[in-house]
């Protein structure tokens, strides 16, 4: 399986989204009615949908997120046969990453349930596609989507535009 990340591709040819996600410092995973495996949320782009659309579209079936930032991080393809390819051909995707505020409590999908972890599962054979997802993740963390808790605090306490939020902290 063979993982390429691109600067530009003609939009036509992006059939999926990937949205990796974060809740309060912590990695968003579904959990598929039919697998008894983890991924990150995410599928496939429909008829007459932008990208865009497709990403916040999967994000809300898949997790229930109603309150989130999202952001594009790039256009990645895989080459290779999977679940959803099975010519093997190279498919493309564009790649997300979302911080979600609040989740619709009720779940009304193919999935079963979400769930969040501090640190991604250790073993691959946790994840729906291993030899794709964990390349995607840290293609999001390379590029710096992700900090560290102390990372973040360490921003507040040295931003002079974040005096509210140092108060509500509690780093004063």
């Amino acid at each position: 399986m063979e993982v390429k990340f691109y600067d530009f591709i003609e939009d036509s040819l992006i059939k999926f989204v990937v949205i990796v996600s974060r809740f309060h410092g912590k990695w968003v995973l579904c959990k598929h009615k039919e697998r008894n495996t983890y991924e990150v949320p995410g599928g496939h782009r429909e008829k007459n949908e932008t990208v865009r659309q497709a990403a916040r579209r999967e994000l809300y079936e898949e997790t229930g997120a109603v309150d989130y930032n999202l952001k594009s991080v790039g256009v990645y393809s895989v080459t290779g046969k999977t679940k959803v390819n099975e010519t093997g051909e190279e498919s493309f995707g564009m790649l997300y990453y979302a911080v979600i505020g609040r989740f619709n409590p009720e779940l009304h999908n193919e999935i079963e349930k979400i769930i969040f972890m501090e640190t991604l599962p250790d073993s691959p054979d946790s994840l729906t596609y291993p030899s794709i997802q964990p390349k995607l993740i840290e293609k999001v963390m390379a590029m710096g989507f992700v900090t560290t808790r102390e990372e973040m605090f360490e921003h507040v306490r040295t931003n002079p535009d974040m005096e509210e939020l140092k108060k509500d902290l509690f780093l004063e």
